[in-house]
């Protein structure tokens, strides 16, 4: 590993600017497969809470031997007169000095690592054959998810859903906001199959994989909207048991995670079919270190699979890790 005399300070626009350059599934891989190996540590995340009422934060951690580094990323939720003040910035340390290797703003490093444990997940789960991909929500986390997804499959038809989209795309009189403007224009130029559907059924009824990429608490998907077995991948938001896919429909589906030793505990739907289905989470057929290290069962392609994704502090430290090591080379290259 390079020495820094001083640790590189990476604000928002410099993080931007590099993730072009960073092999961000890669990375990942390489994290779960030490993981799995017992070369890599996901300690629980902690909530703090501020003093008088003032808010909290999250904290992050985790520890990769390989990489020689550890770091935790810190989120912290401040509550103000308005809006709360939302921000996430990642510490990574060198496991040979104890000396900090960098500071950056993880707001788009956690957007970026979230869609890359989702692309590994349908890399290894979704048929060989899988040609329909839906992706219900177009926000930063699914614009994400559509860059890292592309590739993985040919692809036949992408649909995206979102109710503004939706609304503009039934209504072209109808101009919507300027981000609603600003996210077709960006999902049209990120892959010419994106085609907008006007209703979720629309857009997710015949899918081989969905997305789901949202904020709600409550289930996207029901009973009926799916006409074939698919793979459904979900991702975590920070209500109480959130959860995009109905509890009731998990002892029916091949269920895949992140990480077995965590998420079963704290994804809302598996906590939910726990405690009213009769689900167990010993039924999880695998987690991301299994599958990238080939040792997990597949689907049975015959039902519904789910992939939980809750995210880990790891994920934080292996793409800060990536993004480290691509500053340290730039600036060698430099001088």
């Amino acid at each position: 590993m390079s020495q820094n005399p001083s640790p590189f300070i990476v604000q928002h626009d410099a993080v931007r600017d590099a993730l072009p350059a960073l092999d961000v599934r890669g990375a990942l891989a390489g994290m779960f497969r030490a993981l799995h190996r017992d070369q890599a540590v996901q300690p629980p995340q902690s909530l703090t809470l501020l003093p008088g009422n003032a808010g909290d934060f999250i904290t992050y951690l985790g520890a990769i031997a390989d990489a020689k580094v550890f770091g935790a990323k810190l989120s912290p939720y401040l509550v103000t007169d308005t809006k709360p003040i939302i921000t996430a910035w990642t510490a990574l340390m060198s496991m040979e000095t104890g000396q900090p290797l960098m500071w950056c703003d993880a707001g788009l490093l956690t957007v970026e690592r979230t869609a890359g444990a989702t692309a590994l997940a349908v890399e290894h789960l979704a048929a060989p054959g899988a040609r329909r991909l839906a992706i219900v929500g177009t926000g930063a986390v699914g614009r994400a998810h559509l860059r890292h997804l592309a590739p993985l499959r040919a692809w036949e038809s992408i649909q995206v859903f979102s109710p503004g989209l939706a609304a503009r795309a039934q209504d072209p009189a109808n101009t919507g906001s300027a981000e609603q403007c600003a996210a077709l224009v960006t999902l049209a130029a990120l892959d010419p199959r994106v085609s907008v559907s006007a209703t979720l059924e629309d857009c997710v009824c015949d899918a081989d994989v969905v997305a789901l990429c949202t904020s709600s608490g409550q289930p996207v998907l029901a009973d009926g909207m799916l006409t074939r077995p698919a793979l459904i991948t979900s991702i975590s938001t920070n209500v109480a048991n959130a959860h995009e896919v109905p509890p009731a429909w998990l002892p029916d589906m091949d269920v895949y995670c992140d990480y077995r030793r965590t998420t079963p505990a704290s994804a809302g739907e598996m906590k939910l079919a726990a405690e009213l289905h009769g689900w167990s989470a010993q039924s999880v057929l695998g987690d991301l270190p299994e599958l990238v290290s080939a040792n997990a069962k597949p689907p049975s392609y015959r039902r519904h699979a789910l992939f939980r994704s809750i995210g880990l502090g790891l994920e934080d430290v292996a793409i800060a890790y990536a993004l480290f090591r691509y500053l340290s080379e730039r600036d060698s290259v430099a001088k």
